[in-house]
Order: structure tokens, then sequence, then C-alpha cells
């Protein structure tokens, strides 16, 4: 029996939004560009408005997306298209303000107890929300369960291989649609990165989301952060991953010596130039220019945006060859630094990839391997 037909956003859908995100949100954003924003906002109808609707909602970019649509929208006095954004921006808000209600209260349930915390991923893409709620903390895996079981009535969700080796934990909370996500005194796509995981806790900064403060990781190590998500585990990027990444390049808020230190010590840092090369490449592709990174990024970067590609929902970042190099070098350098346990680890990670794709083929599912 054939597998049902999944429906996935055009890729009209991606040039549109990524116009409105690229352009709508540039700070140098010139009239004639304004201008045919709004031609192309007025020429929408409903059926292409819901498709670019799930494509923000799969890219975490609806707050920033849909503004832009509201507001163009509004200043040509089309007061339907304004309301279709209102609508959606109205939802994802309510949505947006309970979760990080409980998120607050889930870091002051961990502060109480003397554990060490802080968001991880979910506050990057702010005004966005993502669609779980990620944290690291310094505490032990018994301790953490018990602590979300008694104090948030909390059940544990099912825990792949993957989840395993990287030492994740997924809970599901009685009024909270999000599952949370914690990861446990490791980070990496198979847990070989315990330096990077403790600096998390010794260099967090404060930021504020709505009516609450949270301790998130640096600049440095939330980029770090998303080259391990993006560049060594899923191998595709969100819009969110190039609007995030695209404003703290422009803001000036990334010390790119230090980013190259803690990289290259852990083994990823051409990973992280190359990262920032495809976000660089991509908005240019939307605005007319790139962003101004330093040739100590350029001249490590491995390949540009010219490798990614637009398939089922996302940017796509290319496996073979070009993800096994750079898999190929951070292995090297684990096992350099004499941490044979982290490199069994990592050697792991093509084994599970080989089992997620042949249970994808045969079940339709990954999720009990990846």
């Amino acid at each position: 029996m054939s597998s049902p037909t999944v429906h996935y956003p055009s890729r009209q859908s991606l040039d549109q939004l990524s116009r409105l995100l690229f352009r709508g949100c540039d700070r140098q954003r010139t009239g004639t560009a304004k201008g045919e924003l709004k031609r192309e906002i007025l020429a929408l109808s409903r059926p292409q408005f819901d498709d670019m609707l799930e494509l923000a909602h799969l890219n975490h970019v609806v707050m920033r997306g849909l503004e832009v649509v509201r507001e163009l929208a509004r200043e040509e006095g089309d007061t339907t298209r304004a309301q279709w954004a209102e609508g959606v921006l109205y939802a994802e808000r309510a949505r947006i303000e309970t979760a990080v209600l409980f998120l607050s209260e889930i870091c002051e349930a961990f502060q109480e107890h003397e554990y060490g915390v802080a968001v991880i991923k979910s506050l990057d893409h702010w005004p966005d929300l993502g669609s779980d709620l990620d944290l690291y903390t310094d505490a032990r895996s018994e301790d953490v369960c018990r602590l979300m079981k008694r104090r948030f009535s909390a059940q544990i969700g099912p825990r792949s291989w993957g989840d395993r080796l990287a030492c994740k934990w997924n809970f599901m909370l009685p009024g909270l649609p999000e599952a949370v996500e914690i990861h446990v005194r490791r980070l990496g796509q198979t847990g070989e990165q315990v330096e990077i995981a403790a600096s998390v806790l010794q260099r967090t900064r404060q930021v504020r989301a709505g009516e609450h403060t949270f301790r998130v990781a640096s600049i440095t190590e939330r980029l770090m952060i998303s080259t391990l998500q993006r560049m060594y585990r899923h191998f595709y990027f969100r819009l969110c991953d190039m609007m995030d990444s695209a404003e703290l390049v422009e803001t000036g808020a990334i010390d790119y010596a230090d980013v190259r230190s803690a990289a290259t010590h852990a083994g990823i840092w051409k990973g992280v130039a190359t990262y920032l090369q495809i976000v660089s490449d991509f908005v240019k592709g939307y605005r007319g220019r790139g962003l101004e990174l330093p040739q100590l990024v350029t001249a490590d970067a491995q390949f540009g945006g010219s490798d990614v590609y637009y398939a089922r929902g996302f940017i796509r970042v290319p496996i073979l060859p070009q993800s096994a190099r750079l898999y190929t070098s951070q292995l090297v350098g684990v096992l350099g630094k004499g941490e044979l346990q982290n490199g069994a680890r990592l050697s792991l990670l093509p084994w599970l990839a080989t089992a997620a794709v042949v249970g994808q083929k045969l079940t339709g599912n990954d999720k009990g391997i990846w």
C-alpha cells in the first residue's frame, strides 16, 4: 500500500517569505524594495498566504514574517490581508506567552534546588519561539527526572538511541503543548561535546523575553550549538537560523577570535565558518548583499550557499561530500586530544544516520533511532 502524500510548502513560498524577512526587516531597506514587497503582499491569494504561513511555522518566523505582512498591508489600506496576519499573530502571541511562563517556572525550580540551568536555542529566535523548549543543566539525570515529575507532573517522552547518546530527556507537561527538552551535562549529536557543555553555564548572559528574564548561552556557545545542530546533526537550516545569525553579525555581537578559539578546541571551527558563510550567501540572495564576515571566517569556510537547496520545508545541507568532511575533521580533532570515549561516541554517528534512513524507509518514522 502506498504511503499518503505529504504536502510541503512550495519553493515559491520560500522565496516570498525570505524576501519579506530579509528585505522587510532590513534596516537599509529602500523605497523601491518596500514598494515591491507591498505589491507582492497585495497579490497574495488566501491559499498562497496559507502555504507561506505553513512554511513560517515550520521555520519559526511567524511573528517576524507576519508582522511585516500586517505592517505593509495596513499602509496600503488592505484590511483583508492585514486581518489575516493579525489573526495569526494573536494566536501565536498567546502560545508564546504560555510557553515562556512555563519556561520561567521550570528555570526557577532548578535554581531553587541549586541546579545550574540555562536556556539554549529556544530564545535565539525571539520574538518567535520554537516548537519545543530547550534547556541545559549540570544536574544529574535522576535529579532532573525527579524534579520534573514532582514539580510539574511531567511525563518522560520516549528516548531514541540518539537521545540516549546525547544525554537528552524529553518531558511533556500538563497544559503545555510544547515538549521540554533538557540536555544533561553533554552537548553534541552524540554527547561528545563535554567542554562546550561545561562552558555554557560558566559564560551565561541574561536576556529578557516578555515579562521574564533568563540565563542563556553566550554568543560564542550559541553559535557553536547552532552549528552542531545544523551542520553536524540535522543537516538543514530553518529561516530563523538565517535571521538569528545574520542579526548577530550585523549588530557586532560576535567576538570572532573567541569563537575561533573555542570552536577550534572543540574540533568544529570549520563547521562554524561554513555555517556563517552559508547564512551570508543565503541573505545575499534575497536582499542583494551578504554579511560583512571577517577574513578569518571566509578563509576557513568549506562551502557556501550555492551548495544548499530547498526540500521538504527546509534549506538542506548536502551530507556527501560536504558535511561528511566536516564530521571527519571533528572526529580527528576529538581523537587528537586523546578523548577516546568521546571519539567512540562520535564514531557511532554514521551508523545512527544509516539506521535512521533505513527506519524512515521501512516505517515512515526515524524517531526511535535519531
